[in-house]
C-alpha cells in the first residue's frame, strides 16, 4: 500500500545524515593536524619535564613520521579489504589510546613508543575516512564534500600552534595528548551510529608481500630523509637506508604486478590526469606545507617574536586555508574545471614564494603579508581539490587504495620538503658567512653556521671579533640562507604548476554542473540502483526505509 511521505522531511532528514557524515569523515582529519601543530609547540615543555637532549626529543617526532609513513598505503589496503568503517573506528581508537599513553608517559622511551602506536593509528584513521568520504558522494555532492574536509583541514592548521600554546602554559604539555581523548571518543561514538559498512568487493586477500615491501621501503626513505640534513648525506647509514628503499622499492613493483589485486594498482598511473593531480598533491604539500614549519622559525629566530605572536602572525596565511575552500564549493567549481584550479593554486603559491624571497632580506614582518595572503589564497585552492582530482578518476571500491596513495604523497612531500629545503637553507647561509668571513678558519666557521641555522643569531660569536659586527653577519647570513629556500621552493611550484596544466585533462575535471548532468546521465542510462552520491543518496535510502516501516505497520 502506498504511503505519502513529505517531501521536506525527507530531505530535511537526508541533509542533516550528509552533514554527520561530513563530520564523521573530516573530523579525524581535523584532529590529525590539531594534534601535529599542539605537540610541536609542545617539545621545548617535553624536554624540560622529562630532561631530554635535543636528539632524543627528536624522536618524539621522528617515531610518529616513520609509522604514519609507512601504514597509509597499507592502511588504505585494509579499509578495501575489510571495510572503511571498521579500520576507521580502529585507527580512532588505537590513536585515541596511544594519547593516553602519550600523556601518562614518565619517561621518554614510553613516550617515543606511545607515538610511534600513535602514528599507526593516525594513518588508519586518515586512509579509511578519505575512502569513506569518496565512497559516500558523488558527482556535485562530493565537490562539496571535499570543499568542506578543505576547510576542515585548514581550521586545524590555522588553530593549532595558539591553541598549543595556550594548553602548555595553562595546563601543562600532557594536555597536548589528553586534548585528544574526548574528541576522539566522542567521534567513534558518532562513526558507530552514522556511518554504514562499506569495502572493496573485489577484495580477495591482503597483499602481505605488497605491504611488507612498500612499508620497509617507505621506513627507510623517511629515516634516511630526516637525518641526512644532521649526519651528513655521505654517511654510510644513510647511503645505507637509501639503497636498502631503492631495492624494496624495486621488489614492490614486481610483487604488485604478480598480484590479482594488488594493494597499488600501477596501471592508474598511466592516466594523465592521476598522474598530475598526484604531482601536484606533492608539490602543495613540498612547497607550501613545509612553509608553516620555515616561516615561524623565520618570524621566532628572525625577527626575535615568541612562538604566540608568531603564530598569530600566520593568519594571513592560515586563514585563507578554511575560507576559500568554501568559495570554490559555492562558486568556482562551477565555473571552472579541476585542472584550472590546481593549475591556479599551484602558481599563486608560486607567486608568494617569489614575494617572500625579494622582502626576506628586510627582516620585517610587514612587507612579508602580501605573500603570506598569496600562498594563502593558493592553498586553500589546494587543499581539498588536489584529493578530490586525484580520487575523481579512481572507480569508488578502490577508494581505500587512492586514499592511501592520496595520503602517502603529501606526507611524502613533506618530509622531502624539509629535508630538501633545510639543505637549501644551511648551504645559503654557509655561503654568506664564508662570504663574510673568508679568513675564518673552516671549524669556527662551521660552528657559527651550525648557530646560525639553528636560530641562535644572539649568542653568535667569533673569537676576535666584534660581538656586534658578529650579529650583524648572522642577521644577514640568517636572511640570505632564507631567500635562497624561498627562491627554490618558488622555482620548484613554477615547473610543478607548467607540468600539472601540461598532464591533468580538463575533460576528466570538468565544472561540477557538467560533472553532475553527465553523471546523472550515465544513472539513467545504466540504470544502476543506489548511484547518486551525497544528500541524494540518503535521500533515496531514506525514503524507502520510511516507506517499508510505515508499510509494515499497516
Amino acid at each position: 500500500m502506498h504511503v505519502a511521505v513529505d517531501p521536506a522531511e525527507v530531505a530535511a532528514s537526508a541533509k542533516r545524515q550528509a552533514l554527520l557524515v561530513l563530520i564523521c569523515t573530516s573530523a579525524p582529519s581535523f584532529m590529525l593536524q590539531l594534534d601535529a601543530n599542539i605537540v610541536s609547540v609542545s617539545l621545548p615543555a617535553i624536554a624540560h619535564s622529562l630532561n631530554a637532549s635535543f636528539a632524543g626529543i627528536e624522536w618524539v617526532i621522528t617515531a610518529y613520521m616513520l609509522s604514519f609513513a609507512s601504514l597509509l598505503m597499507p592502511a588504505g589496503a585494509l579499509a578495501d579489504r575489510f571495510g572503511r568503517k571498521r579500520l576507521l573506528i580502529t585507527g580512532l581508537s588505537v590513536f585515541t589510546f596511544a594519547s593516553f599513553v602519550c600523556g601518562a608517559a614518565p619517561n621518554l622511551t614510553v613516550l617515543i613508543a606511545a607515538r610511534a602506536l600513535q602514528g599507526a593509528g593516525a594513518a588508519m584513521q586518515l586512509s579509511s575516512a578519505l575512502a569513506t568520504l569518496s565512497h559516500a558522494f558523488q558527482g556535485e555532492a562530493r565537490a562539496r564534500a571535499f570543499a568542506f574536509w578543505g576547510s576542515v583541514v585548514g581550521i586545524g592548521i590555522a588553530s593549532g600552534p595558539v591553541v598549543g600554546g595556550l594548553i602548555t602554559q595553562g595546563f601543562g604539555w600532557e594536555w597536548a595528548f589528553y586534548v585528544n581523548l574526548p574528541i576522539g571518543i566522542a567521534l567513534i561514538a558518532l562513526i558507530v551510529k552514522v556511518i554504514e559498512s562499506s569495502k572493496d568487493p573485489g577484495a580477495v586477500r591482503l597483499d602481505l608481500p605488497g605491504v611488507a615491501c612498500f612499508a620497509g621501503a617507505l621506513f627507510l626513505t623517511t629515516l634516511a630523509l630526516i637525518e641526512g640534513n644532521h649526519r651528513g648525506w655521505g654517511d654510510r647509514w644513510i647511503i645505507a637506508e637509501l639503497a636498502s628503499a631503492a631495492v624494496l622499492f624495486g621488489l614492490f613493483i614486481i610483487v604488485e604486478r604478480q598480484q590479482t589485486r594488488p594493494m597499488l594498482d600501477l596501471s592508474y598511473f598511466r592516466k594523465s590526469t592521476y598522474l598530475g593531480a598526484n604531482l601536484a598533491q606533492l608539490s602543495f604539500s613540498a612547497g607550501l606545507l613545509t612553509m608553516l614549519t620555515f616561516i615561524p622559525i623565520f618570524l621566532q629566530n628572525g625577527l626575535g617574536h615568541p612562538s604566540a605572536i608568531a603564530g598569530l602572525m600566520m593568519l594571513p596565511m592560515v586563514i585563507p586555508l578554511f575560507i576559500v575552500p568554501r568559495l570554490v564549493a559555492s562558486y568556482l567549481a562551477y565555473r571552472w574545471s579541476g585542472r584550472v584550479l590546481l593549475t591556479l593554486g599551484l602558481f599563486l603559491v608560486c607567486l608568494g614564494l617569489f614575494w617572500f624571497a625579494g622582502v626576506v632580506r628586510e627582516l620585517a614582518y610587514v612587507p612579508m603579508i602580501g605573500g603570506m595572503l598569496l600562498t594563502g589564497i593558493g592553498a586553500g585552492l589546494l587543499n581539498g581539490e588536489t584529493t578530490k582530482v586525484g580520487m575523481t578518476v579512481i572507480p569508488k571500491e578502490r577508494s581505500g587504495m587512492a586514499s592511501g596513495v592520496s595520503g602517502t604523497v603529501r606526507f611524502s612531500g613533506l618530509v622531502i620538503g624539509i629535508a630538501a629545503l633545510g639543505a637549501v637553507l644551511y648551504g645559503g647561509v654557509t655561503d654568506a658567512v664564508r662570504h663574510a668571513l673568508p679568513e675564518v678558519g673552516f671549524s669556527d666557521s662551521l660552528r657559527l653556521v651550525q648557530d646560525i641555522t639553528a636560530g641562535q643569531l644572539a649568542g653568535a660569536t667569533l673569537p676576535g671579533h666584534d660581538a656586534a659586527a658578529v650579529r650583524a653577519i648572522a642577521e644577514t647570513a640568517f636572511a640570505s640562507g632564507y631567500q635562497w629556500l624561498f627562491l627554490a621552493a618558488a622555482l620548484f611550484m613554477l615547473v610543478s604548476t607548467l607540468l600539472t596544466w601540461r598532464l591533468v585533462n580538463a575533460a576528466d575535471t570538468p565544472p561540477v554542473s557538467a560533472s553532475t548532468s553527465s553523471g546523472r546521465q550515465a544513472t539513467k542510462d545504466k540504470e544502476e540502483d543506489g548511484n547518486k552520491g551525497g544528500s541524494d543518496a540518503y535521500l533515496h535510502r531514506y525514503d524507502s526505509e520510511r516507506r517499508t516501516k510505515r508499510g509494515s505497520r499497516k
